[in-house]
């Protein structure tokens, strides 16, 4: 491992006499370690940006930033819902590789956490909306709401968020079931599956990934929307999976971990072993790192102050993912103000690091008192004002300068599909797209055909989807010329193309698909085969058979056949030939469950959720701060002759106890931790607010439970209920005798 010196100090200053002056800011990468071999940079600190959260690039290849500086400014989460919000763009005007201004493109936002540039203009998320601006001039313009539920308002750990914009032209989200696009200028929402909580990537290939706090890793084995087709079918078994076990983590120092109490958190020297906020997964598809790098994950460790480097192995059904190393990260910092939240894919082929670098990177709502301690000891809850956007590149790689794509015609843009560089390719495919170059058809065709460039077919492809140019002789013939990638990817695009004038020339190719015996082949043949079965069931169904008995226990392929049957499972179900020749497979066992759920009117959870809902902590914190606080104090330490703390209480850890108190009240004496406290007034309960309802209370004690013990609980609604009509001998207040009393 190679150390960054102090030699990297980077020096910002404002080259823009009428624009207000900028401290010079000089960032130490002293404390920070990446792997051999690479560079890290500072692009842009404080004062040009703070408390970023997520960025993007434009045509010109700036980043632009979401700022989030509401969030977290002190131990109690105050602000969180002032508009002190922002979108930047960061500018180098000096051309020295290192930002030195930054303006402003939209202020007075309420922490907004997502954005892309697509449709030429910039798509982002300020809860609870999704709103696209035209942009002139760095100006925003022709404001149009996508979604008006896109994430509801609440904790920011879990608003949708990630604005992926992926090779099948959808725009993909974390922590939310839809995908958005636009087609002829009128925006599209459709379901697709649930993924993840911060931060969303997808491969060359088009496989989405995320991951959650605690598993560094979660991906679809499939291509997107594949195997929900059928609303009565719930897959299990190929999209949103663990890609490995192994969530061991390594710190470069003993940092501050919100269950740092609990067995087994951290180690004999006080450090981190697994993942308690893993985030925003990159899979690197630059082309600028070494060839071993390629498709490799990087995933945010902000708790951990490190980023981590995972390997993928392709099955074709399936992706296994293993840590590179053990015992060692690509980048770790003894920095606790270190906090990377969001990385990128470069126009440049770099790697782009977004650090929030803030003391307090989890929600007052899931703080633990051992963390706010903590925390309080090491000021953490003073490192607010600050924000850093990091480059790691190759130290062999060349320089190349980023195209202005926004100058680039049709023939030029064509050429960028070849490029090494994802980002690259996936933007000249967007381009080709929004801007209708389809005068350039016949080039986007040639490279769909050229078997030499898989990955460049794939996005010719999809090029083409986009103009609605695709023809069904045009897909077989590609179906013909490619590997099992690209034809997998063909055959999806042939369903489109599923008519009885096309069905002598699909039993042709299908054939020819299935003796190509590949597994990937099967399963998106398989996927497709039920648009073909409605039309003739006769030449279609031995198909379908061939393949569920070469693959009979491989549940990816199950699941992508039962999905394509929507229109056809019940008929499959009552075909007794079908049935009784699978019925030792799995197969028969989903589609009975599909066939079951949908005389049920039970749909996949996807096709009914309107919206996320929001963390019950989060819930509980809100209606804590609007009741409770005011009296037992912000961080649960009372309030002396108001009321006694809730810190480490014994009356908080008996949530049976919290919820009659909270129901009905309590009056002192009291005792907590050993102490007396002799309160005149005595705490009224809120049974008698009929706007306060049971999950009003299960959400108070979830909070409480969180924020003021070291083991959060929860209480079940019907409990509660159930405790609305246990009373105290009064009618009234309950007393500390009498609560002690039922627990007995």
């Amino acid at each position: 491992m190679r150390i960054i010196h102090i030699g990297f100090l980077i020096t910002f200053c404002l080259l823009i006499s009428c624009q207000t002056s900028f401290k010079e800011t000089q960032v130490s990468l002293e404390p920070y370690t990446v792997e051999d071999g690479f560079n890290l940079e500072v692009l842009a600190a404080e004062p040009l940006l703070k408390a970023p959260v997520a960025i993007d690039f434009d045509a010109k290849g700036r980043i632009w930033v979401a700022q989030m500086p509401g969030y977290m400014n002190d131990l109690q989460g105050s602000g969180e819902e002032d508009p002190t919000g922002s979108i930047i763009i960061l500018e180098d005007l000096d051309e020295d590789g290192i930002a030195d201004h930054s303006k402003i493109f939209m202020d007075s936002l309420v922490m907004p956490r997502a954005l892309a540039h697509v449709y030429g203009g910039l798509l982002y998320a300020e809860p609870p909306y999704l709103w696209f601006v035209d942009i002139e001039d760095d100006k925003p313009v022709n404001k149009v709401m996508v979604d008006s539920i896109y994430a509801v308002e609440g904790n920011p750990e879990h608003q949708p968020n990630g604005l992926e914009l992926n090779i099948d032209n959808w725009i993909y989200n974390a922590k939310s079931n839809f995908r958005y696009r636009r087609i002829d200028g009128v925006w599209k929402k459709e379901p697709t599956t649930f993924r993840g909580q911060w931060g969303i990537t997808h491969d060359n290939f088009g496989r989405l990934y995320y991951n959650d706090n605690s598993r560094i890793l979660l991906g679809d084995y499939v291509l997107p929307n594949t195997v929900i087709e059928n609303k009565y079918f719930t897959p299990n078994a190929s999209v949103d999976k663990l890609l490995t076990n192994d969530q061991r983590v390594y710190p470069a120092f003993a940092g501050s971990v919100n269950r740092g109490y609990a067995k087994g958190v951290l180690n004999a020297d006080s450090i981190l072993v697994n993942a308690t906020a893993a985030c925003s997964p990159l899979v690197y598809r630059g082309g600028k790192f070494t060839e071993s790098y390629d498709e490799n994950i990087f995933v945010c460790i902000p708790e951990g102050n490190l980023i981590k480097r995972v390997l993928l192995n392709f099955t074709g059904d399936s992706t296994i993912a293993q840590q590179a190393w053990q015992k060692k990260e690509f980048i770790t910092s003894t920095d606790e103000g270190f906090r990377p939240v969001s990385l990128k894919n470069g126009p440049d082929g770099n790697m782009y690091v977004v650090d929030m670098h803030r003391g307090m990177i989890g929600h007052h709502a899931y703080m633990s008192p051992y963390l706010r301690d903590n925390a309080k000891a090491k000021e953490l809850d003073t490192i607010v004002n600050f924000g850093r956007i990091l480059k790691v590149s190759h130290e062999n790689a060349e320089v190349n300068v980023t195209p202005d794509f926004n100058s680039l015609n049709g023939s030029e843009l064509v050429k960028l599909l070849l490029n090494d560089n994802g980002w690259v390719r996936d933007r000249a495919q967007h381009y080709l797209i929004f801007k209708k170059f389809n005068a350039v058809i016949d080039e986007v065709k040639e490279i769909a055909l050229n078997s030499k460039k898989p990955l460049s077919q794939i996005h010719a492809l999809y090029v083409l989807e986009g103009w609605k140019a695709l023809s069904f002789e045009f897909l077989t013939e590609v179906i013909i010329r490619s590997d099992e990638n690209v034809a997998s990817h063909a055959l999806l695009l042939l369903k489109g193309f599923a008519t009885k004038e096309n069905v002598e020339e699909a039993i042709s190719i299908f054939k020819t698909v299935l003796e190509r015996d590949t597994i990937s082949l099967d399963l998106y043949l398989g996927s497709s085969l039920g648009s073909w079965i409605k039309i003739d069931e006769d030449h279609f169904l031995p198909f379908m058979m061939e393949i569920l008995n070469r693959r009979e226990n491989n549940i990816t392929i199950v699941e992508a056949v039962i999905s394509g049957l929507d229109a056809v499972d019940s008929d499959i179900y009552a075909n007794a030939i079908v049935m009784d020749s699978l019925k030792h497979t799995p197969f028969v066992n989903k589609l009975a469950r599909t066939i079951s759920d949908k005389k049920a009117d039970k749909m996949n959870a996807i096709f009914t959720i309107e919206k996320t809902t929001e963390d019950t902590r989060t819930s509980g914190a809100r209606m804590f701060f609007q009741i409770c606080a005011s009296c037992h104090g912000a961080g649960g330490k009372g309030i002396e002759g108001l009321a006694p703390p809730l810190m480490n209480s014994e009356h908080v850890k008996n949530t049976e106890r919290l919820a009659l108190i909270i129901l009905h009240g309590l009056e002192g004496p009291v005792h907590v931790n050993g102490e007396v406290y002799n309160i005149n007034l005595a705490m009224p309960g809120l049974i008698r607010n009929e706007t306060i309802t049971d999950t009003d209370i299960a959400n108070i004690i979830s909070y409480v439970t969180n924020a003021f013990s070291d083991k959060p609980k929860r209480l079940s609604t019907n409990r509660i209920k159930e405790l609305r009509s246990v009373k105290s001998s009064s009618g009234m207040e309950f007393t500390e005798k009498e609560l002690q009393a039922l627990d007995n």
